[in-house]
């Protein structure tokens, strides 16, 4: 397993701090070491997962590659043709693993960001449950997986039946016979109505607005599109949403299938939730087992908060990775950055940002590492 022992390194000082060793981490990785940046004394890396794959780890078994948007090449060495049939879960661990080994990443796991603070000296303290480090720059790369969003609606802790998120699925097998309220309108969604709908003996599909699925493919424009949409949301200093779900969805033959099956006769959100079921507004009534809330994640940042980098709407007001508020901080997989491309562009851009910081700051007595 990639990592170090924690035992002789916690508590270093470090020029540049990487938190998180997903896709995007790992992108920012291989560019320091490419600017120069030594491993353990430059930069380093810190992951709280229990080896490599960042939150593809936990994606449920039964995703398979197949099934799978596209996981974007890392810089400097193609992830390759791959068995569709296999899972994605294993897939992308191994190929983060190799992808660690070849580069020779400085990934410390598992270690658990507690918090960031200013210190007098103007570098930053990374609290840790192995200790602490003292950096000069940050780079934020945790996510939004473990950080699933739960809505709530009147009466949902009265439900008989059992609720769970899109980050708790394991597979199919445990709905056999249930009767299934899946909610929310993205891929993941989708994804799990189709998979429950084999074995369950009803199911209902609902969510907030009626989904566009759009005819064609996914196009560079269509994407750049929506890149544009959720930077120009971060720059107002709002929270994002992902730039999957800015992208929209298209028809695929899973969805003809689905529709086929009558899977995506779609129903408005019910406004309450009974113990034995949920009610619309209507008064139509849905006995259900489960209710599977497929309502997407949240960037996994409170560890940021002593810093107080929120704006007044509730978002981090960015100016590309880097953080308006602490030039310090760089976010990837954050607003704009969010998808597996995004990540990679992001990772050099902070970078370059980063060492033109420290090089600006650098005393004149000291030599770069």
């Amino acid at each position: 397993m990639s990592g170090r022992d924690l035992h002789d390194v916690s508590g270093r000082d470090v020029d540049v701090l990487v938190v998180g060793a997903g896709q995007a981490g790992l992108s920012a990785g291989y560019f320091l070491g490419r600017s120069g940046f030594a491993p353990e004394t430059g930069y380093v890396l810190l992951d709280g997962g229990a080896g490599p794959g960042g939150a593809w780890r936990d994606r449920w078994p039964t995703l398979r590659m197949a099934a799978v948007h596209g996981v974007h090449d890392l810089p400097g060495r193609p992830l390759g043709e791959v068995d569709p049939d296999r899972p994605a879960a294993e897939v992308v661990a191994g190929y983060f693993a190799a992808y660690e080994r070849e580069f020779g990443l400085p990934v410390h796991r598992p270690v658990r960001v507690t918090g960031v603070h200013d210190r007098p000296d103007g570098r930053l303290a990374v609290q840790t449950d192995a200790g602490e480090w003292r950096t000069r720059a940050l780079v934020n790369a945790t996510g939004t997986w473990r950080h699933p969003f739960w809505p709530h609606y009147p009466g949902q802790e009265s439900f008989a039946g059992r609720q769970l998120h899109t980050a708790d699925y394991r597979g199919p097998a445990e709905f056999a016979g249930r009767r299934v309220v899946v909610v929310g309108g993205g891929t993941s969604a989708l994804q799990l109505l189709d998979e429950v709908a084999t074995v369950a003996a009803e199911t209902r599909w609902v969510t907030r607005r009626p989904p566009v699925i759009a005819e064609g493919r996914y196009t560079p424009e269509w994407g750049r599109a929506a890149v544009a949409r959720v930077d120009a949301t971060v720059r107002a200093g709002l929270p994002p949403t992902s730039v999957v779900a800015a992208t929209g969805l298209v028809w695929t033959d899973q969805l003809r299938r689905m529709r086929e099956r009558g899977l995506l006769d779609r129903l408005p959100m019910f406004t309450r939730i009974v113990p034995e079921g949920v009610v619309w507004a209507d008064g139509t009534r849905f006995a259900a087992d489960v209710i599977l809330w497929c309502t997407g994640f949240r960037a996994v940042l409170d560890h940021l908060a002593p810093l107080r980098l929120r704006g007044p709407g509730g978002g981090i007001v960015m100016d590309g990775t880097r953080v308006v508020a602490d030039e310090r901080v760089h976010l990837i997989g954050y607003g704009p950055s969010a998808s597996t491309i995004g990540a990679n562009r992001a990772g050099r851009t902070a970078v370059r940002e980063i060492r033109q910081l420290l090089d600006r700051h650098r005393a004149p007595a000291e030599t770069p590492r």
